[in-house]
């Protein structure tokens, strides 16, 4: 008799793979095991059982596995078949789905580099023969592949070895970059308790021989009163101009006591605060009508203003799952927020919270994944980026989707191109789970679904504590240039407002949504603007390295003095990013500490952390940044934000232009005032009576839904029209202008929709590829799965015509 196990490879390929097993074999694998297989003609791979049978493949001869890498399975039934959803529903293989959910830990193949762990501790009494010799190997030579381990071994079976190395962290895999986060300890000062009453304190003062000491005191005195927050050590010393040895003496003395502060994160439990949560009137309004919609929807939106305390009802939400024992999962648009919200949840829950995105680690990510599976505690609540949605859950709950309209929820590279928002309802669906979306700005589908009954809706109109929306004041940039009134980029009215928040001993957010110094560099005489040489983009200036760089391919060159074209030493910027504003900045206000928050400040594995806990603890006065300042953050102190240019959003070639500068615009807004005081929003214009910005500032979401919607309508597009976008790329133009005319009269030959194209995108060539796309627009009630079919037969036969089959394309469902 023969037996056979089906398994999907972590290769772009679509279909399934047979291989044969014994009959021992057979009765111990189970389905979501992996196994080590042979691949091609000498290439290994770590596979994903789906399926055992006793039907031997007709096309070929099934090959016999390597060995059984698991002795449970490591993926579960729901995973699987949410997995060929996904592949079925954005046209992509289920390999790319099987690869894209895995940590890169648990799918070693034979390309993966393995390197040393240098930190760990090695107990060598501890290893086998085996694992002897592969770290022996690795203290003569940095990394080794699997094949030279293989060599090593002499044996084909080594894949367990490897693991078991990994698990003990001696080894690690090459494409981790590790990086360790110290947070940074201020040292606060205050008096000492036995000083509190009148009398001790004027017999203290009295005994001070010292008139620097007696001064000290002094001053911390007028330093409490005008403060009213803690008082660093380096503050007093700076305030008093005096060493940090006589404040030693004092503390020394018994007068003075020092403590920290600091926020930690790894082991939550010591984060747990015993504490009953109290909803405002508001909230627990909106937490009553979220609990009877669930009865009667499967998802509900939540549509509360920005600062309207949504984290506090999902809190309350959880604690409900949670008390029944079920998991629950909170999907974040950024990593840059699970850092605040891991704070503010591991307080009420502690150790129940587990996080899973990019940033971590290959070992951590495994950690929580077989917590997940185990259904253990530490694992409960899950927050994470979109990529946690491939966790291993058996007895899912609820999935919270926070701050639902961002696009980053939708994967764009590589495949599987999935929107986290959409997948995570069908995986509740299966598990019988709901889902509470919540938004400020949803996007318009959203709004639409939950407006048409398909989706409950929950308002939420006020601020948490009554706090008033925030302010919002125009600048007309062309008026303020015209009666200079301009300072740099700033207009005098923006300045005084930062002057008086400074005053004030509060905080600003200064938005503006490119990076680097500047994205033009010109020739004043002839007119050349130096550009990528692989992408049809000029280069930006970016002048804190001192180079120009392209924001596509990642080409850099040293900032040029003169024209590559004539020579000439001229040469002007035009445009600005964060570093100009920053730099522009430190010279009006050269006391005060400016940071900025961008792609280029936050590469590291806690940079977020470190630029978000300074702000925090008030060390950093402006922060200046891109997109990521407008989700969701949560400073306190912030009482004015502005926006230095509202119009380059405005007029992007993309459908969802409109819809995106009023979600960006009102959630950057949103981060000012979230205290008592009301705060104030700036927004610098060259066009001040455009409709959106006069919708921002009247904070008039329905004005701009329905505006929104009615053009949708006329124009065939979502939530009327499901888009799906084509991208065919190829370094030889006339080929691809040809291969995409083909498919193009070919696709629309075969269907009765709207068929668009071949057009050529805003930025026409990448990395030296030309780029066209062609977008199919399918009427939302035509039956997509046929649609998607046909055109997936057209793609294959588009593949077997030999002159295009260089051309690559990817197909993004959609894309929005």
């Amino acid at each position: 008799m023969n037996y056979f196990i089906e398994v999907i490879v972590p290769l772009s390929l679509p279909k399934t793979f047979t291989y044969k097993v014994s009959e021992s074999e057979f009765s111990f694998i189970k389905k979501g095991m992996r196994i080590a297989v042979p691949f091609g003609k000498n290439k290994i791979y770590t596979a994903l059982v789906i399926d055992l049978h006793r039907e031997e493949p007709t096309l070929y001869e099934a090959k016999e596995i390597h060995q059984i890498l698991d002795e449970n399975p490591i993926v579960n039934e729901f995973q699987i078949n949410h997995w060929f959803w996904i592949a079925s529903y954005y046209m992509c293989t289920i390999g790319d789905v099987y690869r894209g959910a895995l940590p890169s830990a648990l799918l070693l193949e034979s390309e993966t580099i393995i390197s040393q762990n240098n930190e760990t501790f090695v107990d060598q009494t501890s290893f086998t023969d085996d694992e002897f010799l592969i770290y022996e190997a690795l203290q003569h030579q940095s990394s080794l592949n699997i094949q030279n381990i293989i060599d090593i071994l002499n044996k084909k079976t080594v894949l367990p070895v490897i693991q078991k190395l990994i698990n003990k962290n001696i080894i690690s895999l090459q494409e981790e970059i590790q990086s360790a986060y110290k947070p940074k300890l201020v040292k606060y000062i205050r008096l000492h308790e036995n000083y509190f009453a009148e009398e001790k304190l004027i017999a203290l003062l009295d005994s001070l021989k010292s008139e620097k000491r007696k001064n000290l005191v002094l001053q911390y005195f007028q330093l409490q009163a005008q403060e009213q927050q803690p008082i660093s050590v380096k503050q007093l010393t700076e305030k008093t101009q005096t060493t940090v040895a006589i404040v030693k003496g004092l503390v020394e003395k018994g007068i003075f006591e020092e403590y920290f502060i600091q926020e930690d994160r790894v082991n939550f439990e010591k984060n747990k605060i015993e504490n009953e949560l109290t909803l405002s009137q508001a909230q627990q309004q909106a937490f009553d009508e979220i609990v009877s919609s669930f009865y009667t929807k499967e998802v509900s939106l939540l549509h509360g203003v920005t600062s309207s305390g949504k984290t506090e009802i999902y809190t309350k939400l959880i604690e409900n799952y949670i008390a029944q024992g079920k998991q629950v999962l909170y999907l974040l648009p950024e990593i840059a927020l699970t850092t605040q919200l891991v704070a503010r949840l591991t307080k009420h829950f502690g150790n129940k919270v587990a996080v899973f995105h990019s940033k971590y680690s290959n070992n951590e990510r495994v950690e929580v994944w077989n917590n997940v599976i185990q259904n253990s505690t530490s694992a409960q609540i899950v927050i994470g980026a979109r990529s946690a949605l491939f966790l291993p859950f058996n007895n899912l709950g609820l999935i919270i989707v926070d701050e639902e309209h961002e696009q980053t929820f939708k994967q764009q590279d590589p495949a599987p191109r999935y929107h986290a928002r959409d997948a995570a309802i069908v995986l509740a669906n299966a598990h019988q789970a709901k889902v509470l979306l919540g938004s400020a700005t949803p996007s318009i589908e959203t709004y639409y679904n939950a407006t048409s009954g398909k989706f409950g809706l929950i308002n939420l109109k006020e601020r948490f504590g009554k706090v008033q929306m925030p302010e919002i004041e125009l600048v007309d940039l062309k008026d303020s240039y015209f009666r200079k009134k301009m300072k740099g980029h700033f207009s005098t009215t923006l300045i005084d407002e930062i002057t008086e928040a400074f005053a004030n001993k509060e905080q600003v957010i200064l938005f503006q949504n490119r990076r680097g110094f500047s994205p033009v560099l010109e020739c004043m005489t002839c007119g050349h603007v130096p550009q990528c040489p692989q992408c049809d983009v000029s280069l930006t200036y970016h002048k804190f390295k001192n180079q120009l760089r392209c924001h596509y391919c990642g080409y850099s060159m040293a900032k040029p003095t003169n024209c590559h074209v004539c020579s000439s030493v001229d040469l002007e910027t035009k445009g600005f990013g964060t570093e100009q504003i920053e730099l522009e900045l430190a010279e009006f206000f050269p006391l005060k500490n400016i940071k900025r928050m961008d792609q280029d400040t936050t590469r590291g594995k806690y940079s977020f952390e470190k630029i978000i806990d300074s702000f925090k603890n008030r060390e950093i006065d402006v922060l200046v940044g891109t997109q990521m300042l407008a989700k969701g953050l949560d400073f306190d102190n912030v009482s004015l934000v502005g926006i230095m240019n509202a119009d380059n959003m405005l007029y992007h070639p993309d459908f969802r232009a409109f819809e995106r500068s009023f979600q960006m615009m009102t959630q950057v807004a949103g981060r000012s005032g979230r205290a008592e005081k009301r705060g104030k929003v700036i927004i610098q214009t060259y066009n001040p009576l455009h409709n959106i910005i006069q919708q921002v500032t009247n904070n008039d979401y329905q004005g701009m839904y329905k505006e929104q919607l009615y053009e949708r309508k006329i124009y065939y597009y979502p939530p009327f029209y499901r888009l799906i976008k084509l991208t065919l790329k190829h370094r030889d133009f006339e080929k691809l202008k040809e291969g995409s005319m083909w498919l193009f009269q070919v696709l629309q030959q075969n269907l009765t929709i709207p068929v668009l194209g071949p057009e050529e995108p805003a930025i026409g060539r990448i990395r030296n590829e030309y780029i066209r796309t062609i977008m199919i627009k399918m009427p939302v009630d035509a039956s997509i799965q046929g649609t998607k079919k046909t055109i997936q037969k057209i793609l294959n036969s588009f593949d077997l015509v030999s002159q295009y089959r260089t051309i690559k394309v990817t197909v993004n469902v959609d894309f929005y």
